[in-house]
Parts: structure tokens; sequence; C-alpha cells
């Protein structure tokens, strides 16, 4: 499947900003199950300071706003060909070891409720099968429900409200497979929606290593592996070292930020 991707980031500051530096993991690489034929970055109102790879392997931009700046675009997009591989990645692997992806990050430090959450899975013999469970599992207990959580939310918080979105059910799936002694990771990306083509975010969803396999992609969101209707764009431990766009920003205003994502074959 050929997918066209726009992804459009405007950010409006209510007062010049004095300084800020922003990372960016907009560029999707060519894995298996996807081929980026052509792929562009563009920037309004801030300048590149380095493109590199980091340690999970990301392609990443770092920009610096211009001085006194009130508005910056960023925009991202391209063409990239998928196939259908039931959520098998396979033994591609980078810098990082696997025994890394078991290591705890501050979003997720797992509670009572995410260790409650995976004792209370079935024989864990078959790691596929056990991570199937987990997903199914998270997503009978976590309603997706916009608005109800923050990127900062925990995944302990997240389960024990019940309600979240595709970040919340990426770090309890991480956290509870982790639990489980097996390494997982966040991964950043897009999905071609069935009913629409305009969407204002990006998706999520986490990735586990099985072993005989290698990494195997699970959307608890959706109940569903990862198929052609999916774009890998960055991974890591979590939200923070896999979003799209992060950084830091020095100065009295106050920010707005209108996102625009399509998706369409």
């Amino acid at each position: 499947m050929l997918l066209n991707i726009q992804h459009n980031s405007h950010y409006r500051y209510d007062a010049p900003v004095h300084y800020s530096v922003l990372r960016l993991r907009m560029h999707p690489q060519s894995s298996p199950g996807q081929k980026v034929s052509d792929w562009s970055v563009t920037v309004e109102g801030a300048t590149q300071e380095a493109n590199y790879r980091d340690g999970y392997g990301n392609r990443t931009m770092l920009i610096r706003l211009e001085r006194d700046v009130e508005e910056l675009v960023i925009r991202a997009g391209g063409h990239v060909e998928t196939e259908d591989r039931t959520g098998v990645l396979g033994k591609v692997y980078n810098f990082m070891p696997t025994w890394l992806y078991e290591r705890e990050t501050e979003l997720t430090k797992p509670g009572e409720a995410i260790r409650g959450l995976a004792a209370g899975l079935p024989d864990k013999s078959d790691k596929l099968a056990l991570m199937h469970e987990l997903m199914g599992a998270l997503h009978q207990r976590v309603a997706y429900t916009p608005g109800t959580t923050t990127i900062n939310t925990t995944a302990e918080e997240a389960l024990l409200n019940g309600n979240g979105v595709c970040q919340d059910h990426t770090h309890i799936f991480i956290s509870a497979a982790r639990l489980l002694h097996i390494p997982a990771r966040y991964v950043s990306g897009y999905l071609m929606l069935n009913n629409t083509i305009e969407q204002t975010a990006s998706h999520a969803w986490a990735e586990a290593h099985i072993d005989g396999l290698g990494w195997v992609g699970f959307d608890a969101a959706n109940d569903i592996c990862p198929n052609e209707t999916y774009v890998r764009l960055a991974c890591g431990l979590d939200y923070r070292e896999a979003a799209p766009i992060s950084g830091v920003r020095f100065g009295p205003g106050i920010e707005s930020l209108a996102v625009e994502v399509n998706v369409e074959q």
C-alpha cells in the first residue's frame, strides 16, 4: 500500500521567544514492512543546528528558534510504501542492547494496578501469546477517551483512571511487559484511519522483543498488531524519547499549538 502522509505543526507565541531548541524525530526510515520513497522536513522560524541518528536509530533533526520569533511552522511529509507483516518487524537492531528496554522510566514505572494486570495474565511460557493476552486485556481495561490525560500522565495513573489515548495504552503495555522480563519499547508513527483522512495527532504503539521473532508490534488502543496502514517513525523507552517533537523553551509567552496529520492511500 502506498501512503501519502502530511504532518504540519504550527506553534504560536503571545510574546517573543527568547530561546528554544527542539528535537525533531519526523523522518521515517525504510525498514521491514515500509519503504520510504520520498520525504521532506521543513521549518519556518527556526534554523537547523544538527542532523544525526540517535542511539535508538531514530533520524533526528535539532533546530533552534530564531530570536524573538512569534511563530514556528514545521512541515513533514512524503510517500511510504507499506506491507502487512502482522506486526513483526523482526530482528532489526541498533546500538541499544535489548535488555535496555526492560528499564523503568518515570512514565512507565509500575504500581499496584499494573503489577496486578501483569500477574493476572495466563500461562507465561508462550511469550508471543502472552503479549497478545496483554494487549487484549489492556484494550478492555482502558477506554480510548481523548482529553482525559496529558503527556505527563503515567502508565499507573492511566490504568487506575481507566481512560486515556494511544500514548497511555502504550505506556501501560510496555510497563507490564517489562515486569514480565520482556523488553518493550514505545513507537511513534502514523496510522491511516478508515473513516477520515484528517487527524489532530500522530499515533503510538508498543513493540515487544520475542525470542526467535525479534521485535513485534502491539497496538492496544485498537487491539491489533500493526499492518500495512501503519508507518513507524521513531522509538524509545517512552513518549519523551520517541515523540515527533520535543525540546525546551525560555521566555514569558504562552505557547499554542495546532497539529494537522493527513494519512491517505
